[in-house]
């Protein structure tokens, strides 16, 4: 069978763009792959990173210090508060035109608490007259009075799936740095009551000028529900 010699470029022409095509394809995929590789292999590097930044940092919160945390081995908050010889609190009354938490869906908001002292604010300001270690009482302290709100939330601290956000507040000084070491007070013992699982938190810690009815801390937090 005969072909003209414009038939034969017409063909040619036809088999150049699809061998032209075929690479293109190939060279996309190709570099596809290699992108997904290099993105997976980005996110290991970070895993890694982390998990080792927080296996050796001091300013890493230790949720999970007690290798016999409770919840790990499913017993029963209360039990674990009772071991801590922590009683918790009644719902304090409101300071302001607030409420001390709302639920909405499985989540359950608790307004700022404040940390107190023989029931009375724990007044002083971080880096002037009080230390970070006193600092890191009081946010524990706080702690406390936020699992009796969420008690009474809740009805059973038990339900509680998760503890997702915890937000700090330091009455300090302009050039006090160690709002974060504070604020381990508070998420330390949510980790030790609740357990690695439950209890590890995102958090913000921040400095502040003042804080209501002068004390030196104050924390709110996020909870849910099972």
């Amino acid at each position: 069978m005969k072909v003209g010699l414009g038939r034969r470029l017409d063909l040619s022409l036809m088999a150049n763009s699809l061998i032209g095509w075929r690479k293109k394809s190939l060279d996309i995929d190709i570099k596809r792959t290699f992108y997904n590789i290099l993105e997976k292999s980005h996110l290991l590097c970070l895993y890694l990173s982390l998990n080792a930044f927080r296996r050796q940092s001091k300013y890493w919160p230790k949720v999970s210090a007690d290798p016999l945390t409770p919840r790990a081995h499913d017993m029963n908050v209360y039990d674990t508060l009772k071991s801590l010889n922590i009683e918790l609190p009644p719902v304090a009354l409101p300071a302001a035109a607030y409420v001390p938490f709302v639920q909405t869906g499985n989540l359950v908001f608790l307004s700022g608490h404040i940390a107190k002292k023989d029931g009375k604010a724990w007044v002083g300001k971080l880096g002037k007259n009080i230390d970070t270690r006193e600092g890191q009482q009081a946010a524990r302290a706080v702690a406390i009075d936020l699992m009796g709100t969420l008690h009474a939330a809740v009805g059973d601290l038990n339900r509680i799936k998760h503890i997702v956000k915890v937000m700090s507040l330091v009455n300090s000084t302009g050039d006090f740095t160690e709002q974060h070491l504070v604020t381990n007070g508070c998420s330390e013992l949510l980790g030790q009551v609740f357990g690695p699982q439950v209890g590890a938190h995102a958090r913000s810690a921040f400095g502040v000028a003042q804080i209501p009815m002068g004390a030196c801390v104050e924390i709110e937090l996020i909870a849910e529900i099972g």
